[in-house]
């Protein structure tokens, strides 16, 4: 067999054992983090749930209505929240992965936008929890009959919630997606700014699909990615000025 033939599969081998390796330091990472949360893995959920506590009646409280929800709520909650704390090292680890097979002007944008797209996650998961639940909360516990007791699960709460931060998420990485788009080629900014009734549009069935069935939540999400959309199609047609000879 030609040293040609026997490279090749070497190289794969080696490429499969760096992922491993890669995925492995992502996974420990993560356990590192829960590790040192679950001990105060009560008062995180005390932390998460704060919003809807502050807007229950005098007398209200939350419940578990499973026997094992007051240890497994917590516990799923911490190791969501580790999750999102690793998720730069872990991102690290794929960047470290894939750079090797990039152009320097490639690594030049890729870098600000995985930086800018980190920071965008933890903003939308922000404005989620200090300014879309206070409003959504006091909304829910004031238009109920007032002889109905408000008494919320606190398995059912996580669950809404983490519906809504990772949707919120989500949704402020408009900006990086509007770049890469116009970065790979795939649309100009001149024709996303053509598509913009469109895409207002869909901003509005998006919230409208993944927030509770009311237009303050659905506008909430609806307008930031609205106004995440221009940013992009701003620094979009920043890109587009650059030649391409010009290093990025």
């Amino acid at each position: 067999m030609s040293d040609d033939t026997s490279d090749q599969p070497q190289s794969l081998v080696a490429h499969l054992t760096e992922l491993r390796d890669r995925l492995l330091k992502a996974l420990l990472s993560v356990l590192v983090v829960f590790l040192g949360l679950f001990p105060f893995a009560n008062e995180i959920y005390t932390f998460a749930s704060k919003p809807l506590r502050a807007m229950l009646p005098e007398g209200s409280t939350m419940i578990a209505t499973e026997v094992a929800s007051p240890f497994l709520t917590p516990f799923k909650l911490t190791l969501v929240v580790a999750f999102f704390i690793a998720i730069p090292y872990v991102l690290f680890q794929v960047w470290s992965f894939i750079a090797p097979g990039m152009y320097k002007k490639e690594k030049r944008l890729a870098i600000p936008l995985l930086a800018s797209s980190i920071v965008l996650f933890y903003a939308g998961a922000a404005f989620a929890y200090f300014v879309v639940f206070p409003i959504i909360f006091a909304f829910f516990t004031s238009i109920g009959p007032s002889d109905v007791a408000i008494m919320t699960d606190i398995n059912r709460y996580l669950d809404f919630v983490l519906k809504l931060f990772f949707a919120f998420g989500l949704a402020f990485e408009i900006p990086i997606v509007a770049v890469l788009l116009i970065w790979a080629g795939i649309t100009t900014s001149e024709a996303l700014a053509q598509k913009r009734p469109y895409i207002i549009v869909f901003c509005f069935v998006f919230g409208m699909l993944l927030t509770p069935p009311d237009m303050i939540s659905q506008s909430l999400l609806a307008i930031p990615m609205w106004l995440l959309f221009e940013v992009g199609l701003f620094f979009g047609r920043f890109i587009e000025q650059r030649s391409p000879d010009e290093p990025v």
